[in-house]
């Protein structure tokens, strides 16, 4: 998806919400204090790579350092480049400035979900991009959830909270936050 593709969409689901909580993830992910501190991690059957790539050119193109992603995989090939044969490891250095984004269409494996919590307990901030985990969700200090009935796929979602990453734009008022922050204390506003 490019980025006319992207900001067809973004018009596209203007009035349903799903913009600005993709955004509000998007600038969660900009919390990550230095470079290689974000770290990317899906399931053993889908790893994210398209959006570590994603958020990779966003960095680059916004001047942030900090969101240039590590991807985490589950079986890393010995030989695979040294940005590609990151492990599972990785999660258990994890620590406070380091954010570890967990993106699962499908529920998270029980093995993802202790290192999850170990990660959080030693100060990392945990954030999801799922499809309605609640044991993940449970983990999360913020997490989107996209379910099947949802107006986007779940690639046209990472592909919006990505792009929202990288927007060096105006930082939200606190109109803006607020309205957010009541939105997580309620629970998103679903379209009858």
């Amino acid at each position: 998806m490019d980025a006319r593709s992207v900001a067809l969409l973004r018009d596209i689901l203007g009035s349903t919400g799903w913009v600005e909580r993709t955004r509000a993830l998007g600038l969660a992910l900009r919390t990550t204090r230095s470079p290689g501190g974000l770290l990317v991690v899906g399931t053993p059957a889908e790893e994210p790579w398209h959006l570590a790539a994603h958020l990779g050119d966003e960095a680059r193109l916004a001047g942030l350092p900090q969101l240039a992603p590590t991807l985490v995989r589950w079986s890393p090939p010995p030989g695979a480049p040294a940005h590609l044969r990151i492990g599972l490891d990785r999660i258990e250095r994890a620590g406070r400035g380091e954010t570890l984004f967990v993106v699962s269409e499908d529920r998270a494996p029980e093995a993802l979900l202790e290192r999850v919590g170990d990660a959080r307990r030693t100060g990392a901030t945990i954030l999801a991009l799922d499809g309605g985990d609640p044991d993940l969700e449970g983990l999360a200090h913020e997490a989107l959830a996209v379910p099947e009935r949802a107006p986007l796929s779940f690639d046209g979602a990472q592909h919006l909270v990505s792009m929202a990453a990288g927007e060096t734009g105006r930082r939200p008022g606190l109109r803006e936050r607020l309205a957010r922050l009541l939105e997580r204390v309620s629970g998103p506003q679903v379209a009858e």
